[in-house]
């Protein structure tokens, strides 16, 4: 690696996927403040991912149930009553 590059911070980080409980270390320089210990029983700094391969649909092959409807339809079921006070 070559000297001088890389930031002061570049430092292995625990990348966990807080869905599918799965992590993976990678060099970053990603900002931290908590910790957790790691299979090899060393204490890393921990990055919170909600998604990566181990999680997403397109890696997996799996759907995912999304528990809203859409934007859309939320503004329909809060908003669509309006329009029908205004009809009278």
């Amino acid at each position: 690696m070559k000297k001088g590059i890389h930031p002061d911070n570049y430092r292995t980080v625990l990348f966990f996927d807080s869905n599918a409980k799965k992590g993976f270390l990678i060099h970053s320089c990603a900002r931290t403040t908590a910790t957790m210990k790691w299979e090899d029983g060393k204490e890393y700094p921990v990055f919170m991912c909600d998604t990566s391969s181990a999680s997403h649909p397109f890696y997996t092959g799996k759907t995912r149930q999304v528990g809203n409807e859409g934007r859309a339809s939320e503004f329909n079921n809060r908003y669509g009553k309006f329009g029908s006070l205004r009809s009278k």
